[in-house]
């Protein structure tokens, strides 16, 4: 255990921030899985709509440091591609 104060503030930060990133990775996982939920069920307008939900979502992600831009810009592409063929 930390027993300087520096180190013992950095360990609550952490635990802090990792909750945070946790929260926001499953938000983003739960958006994804719903695209794919109407991908699977080949209904083009609810994939559609489920789509710019989870882009807005991915892309708040990149913007609080979450996911690298390059991540995120390859999961929606993928997302796209994948309604785009059943469209």
């Amino acid at each position: 255990m930390a027993n300087i104060k520096s180190a013992k503030k950095r360990i609550l930060v952490a635990e802090t921030r990792a909750a945070r990133n946790k929260a926001i990775k499953s938000e983003v996982k739960t958006a994804i899985k719903k695209v794919d939920a109407a991908i699977a069920a080949k209904d083009p307008e609810a994939a559609k709509t489920s789509l710019r939900a989870a882009i807005a979502t991915m892309n708040k992600a990149t913007s609080k440091g979450v996911y690298h831009k390059n991540t995120t810009s390859r999961k929606i592409s993928r997302l796209t591609k994948a309604v785009n063929s059943i469209a």
